[in-house]
């Protein structure tokens, strides 16, 4: 029977999505985690044939996730779910390991269809993400972050969020000075002349989500 670790910082939003899987034979949910370091540490100590996880989440995000998991374990069947549509981020979900993409607006058959064609050992999107990534390719559209390495889309994605440099390091585990040289390289590579900046290309990437105050009433 196959295995299911369940990765999002909301216990309710868990709670909809394991009655969702659980009542498809033949799946189950071992465990539950709310941030990137205990979905490794459940990982490894249930070793599921499917993990189904957020990117955003408290310090490092789901794609520091998918990437450690994968660093110890290269086998790994990982599947993104997540309210970032932009074809650039998941790219960089599917360059740090995931075999699948589903976004949240997605009908809740496309998150079932594609955690079947994960654990068959295969790629699956849901449409809004496989159509965006094919209206880049199409329009041939450099998105800003396909310059990027994974830590670096990291990193970015930690500071453009609020963190200081000093958090970002400790939630990454690297020193302070690190962290401030990424972000100058980074700086760097997008054309970037502030920190404001970076966090407009963030925006606009899908990296991140603007704050709620800053959202567009419904």
């Amino acid at each position: 029977m196959p295995t299911i670790l369940l990765v999002d910082d909301h216990p309710v939003v868990r709670e909809g999505y394991r009655r969702l899987i659980e009542r498809q034979p033949g799946l189950t949910v071992v465990a539950e985690a709310g941030t990137a370091a205990q979905a490794y540490r459940l990982y490894q100590a249930h070793a599921p044939d499917l993990a189904i996880l957020d990117l955003s989440l408290p310090g490092p995000s789901g794609i520091e996730a998918i990437r450690h998991i994968r660093q110890w374990d290269g086998a790994a069947r990982l599947l993104v779910f997540s309210m970032r549509t932009g074809a650039a981020v998941a790219r960089q979900a599917f360059a740090a390991g995931a075999a699948g993409y589903v976004s949240k607006a997605s009908p809740p058959q496309a998150l079932l269809t594609a955690v079947a064609g994960v654990l068959r050992g295969e790629r699956a999107m849901s449409p809004d993400i496989a159509l965006a990534i094919a209206q880049d390719e199409v329009a041939d559209a450099r998105a800003p972050l396909d310059r990027l390495s994974p830590r670096e889309v990291e990193i970015l994605a930690l500071v453009a969020g609020g963190a200081t440099a000093q958090a970002a390091a400790e939630a990454l585990c690297l020193s302070p000075k690190t962290v401030q040289n990424t972000l100058s390289l980074i700086r760097a590579k997008l054309g970037a002349r502030t920190d404001a900046h970076l966090v407009w290309i963030a925006l606009g990437a899908g990296l991140v989500s603007p704050p709620e105050d800053a959202r567009p009433a419904p």
